[in-house]
């Protein structure tokens, strides 16, 4: 086996990060602008604090919607703001083959369907990972998507749920994306990022129509100034860059986080990200891999929208 990458080999060092005393809207608009999952909190000597996720965002302005709702306000349905142009896996596709497809399309896994487009589970970026940590460290053979697939129920949702109940089931699951089905086929997904965006679009909409006045007190209450640093997560696992590719997999393996700050001396120097590990170990098992052409990923604008009753 090739020697063993350690993280200052494949850290990324050109971060986006946020200061604890950012706004959280303006924390979360700038995730959605970048298109990243979460930042790195530093203070302005560069030290680290926290990490402010796609959790936290969702835990900083769930309350928000919680309130539009009680309140009688309409927020969205899963059908508004749910994914139905998506790419799906067969479940006899090699499993290698379809981490390629994950990596190449920059995606973090993909719902496996069968000829009929019956729902039949995903598979997931921390699968491929299992995978290839597997591959690299016991040189294991591959197989087929069939037999690493996620098979949890538990993470269906419906097109009718409203967007709170989404937002609750990504609260207390580990989840990043949930399928939709109708009549066990399937519809469409919805990502932990869908939902930042139908409530960050909700909050700025509530927010507006609190500062016109005359509004029930939760929603004053849910919508009063907070910063990044009362919700960032102070407790995210770091590393170090001495620390090799299968210590930073197991890592991510064991916890739920889909990146790991690089500190050293207590500084930020860098961050690995699942994709990054992804990527580090198919290059060892893949010296030369085939070269693909770049494809474009659909996406939906950040707007600060919202439903007609929030306007």
């Amino acid at each position: 086996m090739a020697t063993l990458k350690v993280a200052r080999d494949f850290m990324r060092r050109k971060l986006v990060t946020l200061t604890a005393d950012t706004e959280v809207l303006d924390g979360v608009a700038r995730l959605l602008r970048d298109n990243i999952s979460g930042a790195s909190v530093i203070d302005d000597q560069g030290r680290y604090l926290g990490v402010f996720s796609e959790k936290c965002s969702m835990n900083a302005m769930t309350e928000v919607v919680e309130a539009a709702d009680a309140c009688g306000l309409y927020s969205g349905a899963t059908r508004e703001f749910m994914k139905c142009e998506l790419f799906t896996l067969s479940p006899e596709i090699d499993v290698f083959e379809a981490i390629d497809e994950v990596l190449k399309r920059r995606i973090s896994g993909a719902p496996v369907v069968d000829s009929d487009q019956h729902y039949l589970g995903i598979f997931s970026e921390k699968t491929a990972m299992r995978v290839l940590v597997s591959a690299v460290h016991d040189q294991l053979p591959g197989a087929n998507v069939g037999s690493y697939m996620n098979f949890d129920r538990n993470r269906i949702i419906d097109d009718e749920d409203a967007l709170v109940t989404v937002a609750h089931k990504f609260q207390q699951t580990p989840y990043r994306r949930l399928p939709v089905l109708h009549h066990g086929r399937l519809a469409g997904q919805v990502s932990r990022r869908d939902v930042i965006r139908a409530e960050h679009g909700v909050a700025v909409a509530v927010r507006k129509r609190v500062l016109r006045g005359g509004c029930d007190e939760r929603l004053q209450e849910a919508t009063r100034t907070r910063m990044v640093g009362d919700w960032m997560d102070t407790s995210a696992l770091t590393t170090s860059p001495e620390t090799d590719l299968l210590t930073v997999a197991m890592v991510f393996l064991n916890s739920p986080y889909r990146r790991l700050p690089i500190v050293d001396s207590g500084k930020l120097v860098g961050q690995i990200s699942r994709r990054d590990l992804l990527e580090a170990a198919a290059e060892i098992l893949r010296p030369k891999p085939k070269k693909h052409h770049a494809e474009a990923l659909y996406l939906s604008p950040l707007v600060d929208s919202a439903p007609p009753s929030l306007s």
